[in-house]
């Protein structure tokens, strides 16, 4: 008996040290997750390349293993000296954000990258579709019918009453009818309110968000040709935006630059969303015409105009953004806000631009302190230097823009 109870002691901790092994494991594995959504989500995807290069197999492609371990940390520095880091901005066009974060922690997000697999595709029936609004319906009906399940229990309660009553001898009135009860009414009343303020300050909250805004432009212009496959730069066209408060919609002489000697399209085909086939040729022809060039004698043989570009991205006038203070101060790439604009055909509202989507980047965005040391990091932020001693000493693993005042409401509202 004594045996018995030792072995089945002995199993007992067997499975407990492998429960306790597995949850470990779990554990990590979403600690690399969390931080994969932290601080690689914006650019890097782990099944296929984005703005940056797929992480998945990132340690294999890479000179050795160590390599992708350091790079994450001396992105400027490795920029300058080492081979396999120019290659990559040369492929991608766009420096990665130096971070400041823990090998561990580094080594946590390669490792999820390394074991993610891609979630399987619901199974639907033929002509079925799927809703994102599935669970919201199901749980409105399940609601509705509680509700009449109350309303059924509370008349059979009151006629159970009302029988008890006529046994006992007792005489009462006769019951008021539910739709004339005056707390039936209030509840009813409450509920109604409550419903339709709940559907009025969501659509309040709605107003001026045109998330997924495509209207149809002069010229139809693929920033897919452009940016993806032609890997013209954002700044080419978009000078401003690391210079100034507004990026600026380029002028019909910048795109004439190089539509002089690019007389017609020879690409892939351009599809529109609703399957269309665009005319690439046709385009670069209406070009041609808002700018008054001849193609054929090489010469402006005629008044140009202004191309009425149909503005998709607009903040309230009581908002204040500056382009310049994100993209060369807080080194932050085009698709952070634009989405991936290098594979869209035509240009749309890629986010919502909501203050909560702003605070929340301000939330989660580390700043690149000034490295006096190693010369690395952001001068911009030399002032915010116990921060930056915090950091180098350990008090502090890293600091977010909220923490030097990204959500003071002053910053952005006038």
């Amino acid at each position: 008996m004594i045996r018995d109870t030792k072995s089945f002691n002995n199993i007992l901790a067997s499975l407990l040290f492998i429960a306790l092994f597995s949850f470990t494991n779990t554990v990590f594995a979403a600690d690399g997750e969390a931080l994969f959504k932290a601080n690689c989500s914006n650019c890097h995807k782990p099944l296929e390349d984005y703005t940056g290069p797929k992480l998945q197999g990132a340690r294999k492609r890479a000179p050795n293993p160590d390599w992708s371990v350091k790079w994450v940390n001396n992105v400027n520095s490795m920029l300058e000296t080492d081979a396999y880091a120019k290659s990559l901005l040369a492929k991608y066009g766009s420096r990665m954000t130096q971070f400041n974060l823990k090998e561990d922690e580094i080594v946590a997000i390669l490792d999820y990258a390394d074991a993610y697999k891609a979630p399987a595709a619901p199974v639907t029936a033929p002509g079925e579709t799927q809703s994102k609004d599935d669970n919201s319906l199901l749980f409105g009906i399940l609601t509705l019918i509680l509700a009449i399940i109350a309303l059924i229990l509370l008349q059979v309660n009151s006629s159970l009453r009302k029988l008890s009553d006529e046994k006992e001898g007792i005489r009462r009135g006769e019951p008021v009818p539910f739709y004339r009860n005056k707390t039936y009414l209030m509840i009813g009343i409450l509920v109604l309110f409550t419903l339709g303020g709940y559907m009025t300050i969501n659509a309040a909250m709605g107003l001026g968000r045109m998330n997924g805004y495509q209207p149809e432009q002069p010229i139809y212009y693929s920033h897919k040709v452009h940016a993806g496959t032609n890997q013209i730069s954002c700044l080419y066209c978009h000078g401003g935006a690391q210079d100034s408060k507004h990026a600026n919609v380029p002028s019909v002489n910048v795109c004439m630059n190089c539509h002089m000697a690019i007389k017609e399209y020879k690409g892939d085909p351009i599809i529109k969303e609703n399957g269309m086939q665009v005319n690439g040729t046709a385009e670069i022809q209406k070009l041609y015409n808002y700018a008054g060039w001849n193609p054929d004698t090489k010469k402006y043989d005629r008044p140009g105009k202004p191309i009425e570009w149909v503005k998709i991205h607009s903040l309230p006038d009581h908002v204040y953004f500056n382009h310049s203070q994100h993209v060369k101060v807080g080194k932050q790439n085009c698709q952070t806000c634009h989405g991936n604009i290098q594979e869209m055909p035509e240009v749309y509202q890629f986010s919502d631009l909501s203050m909560g989507w702003c605070v929340n980047c301000h939330r989660e965005t580390k700043v690149d302190f000034y490295n006096k040391g190693t010369g690395e990091g952001n001068k911009f932020y030399s002032i915010y230097e116990k921060f930056h001693n915090d950091i180098q000493s350990g008090k502090l693993d890293s600091v977010t823009v909220e923490k030097i005042g990204g959500t003071e409401c002053q910053k952005c509202h006038y």
